[in-house]
């Protein structure tokens, strides 16, 4: 199931911030539109959406079995009722972080930036869902989506600081982070 995620003048999330983190940035618009489909869905009218990235939300990368239960065991669902804001953080590496082992991308992941463990105490009150658009031909590689309720935006700028201070994040040549609010 691919998830394509435009940029345009409508859709049911509000842009409250759109921001160049690390390159190029992506054209300022008032809102994003989300859909699910068996393909990634192409713009509706080349008018009405500035910009498209989609990917593929697989199985998890890089997890351990123990992570792999901690996270089933402590992970919100999406589209909770009290989860009116969202992040969408687009991310490409480096040919450096691709040119490593996976075994030498988990120890820099894990061992070093404590990516999955320290993630772990902002769950259930932030949502998130990982998806991977790499081999798929797009801009990005990782397209990181998170939901989360009003009273929870100071831990998620906790969470977002803390995973962009970690080695890992030395690897990353392309960010934007967009901040949405639920149209009600």
């Amino acid at each position: 199931m691919f998830t394509t995620f435009r940029g345009g003048q409508s859709g049911a999330w509000r842009i409250t911030l759109n921001s160049a983190v690390r390159g190029e940035g992506l054209p300022a618009v008032p809102a994003l539109a989300i859909t699910e489909s068996s393909s990634i869905a192409l713009p509706l009218l080349a008018s009405a959406t500035a910009w498209r990235v989609a990917g593929v939300a697989g199985h998890l990368r890089y997890v351990e079995k123990a992570e792999k239960a901690l996270l089933a065991e402590k992970q919100a669902p999406l589209g909770r009722k009290q989860a009116t804001f969202a992040a969408l953080i687009p991310i490409r590496k480096s040919a450096a972080w691709w040119a490593l082992n996976q075994d030498e991308r988990r120890e820099i992941l894990e061992a070093k930036s404590h990516h999955i463990s320290a993630s772990l105490k902002y769950l259930p009150q932030i949502a998130r869902q990982l998806y991977h658009c790499r081999d798929l031909g797009e801009p990005f590689d990782f397209l990181t989506w998170f939901e989360y309720a009003p009273e929870h935006a100071t831990m998620f700028e906790e969470l977002v600081a803390m995973l962009r201070a970690t080695e890992e994040w030395t690897f990353v040549e392309r960010e934007i982070d967009l901040r949405l609010r639920l149209v009600e």
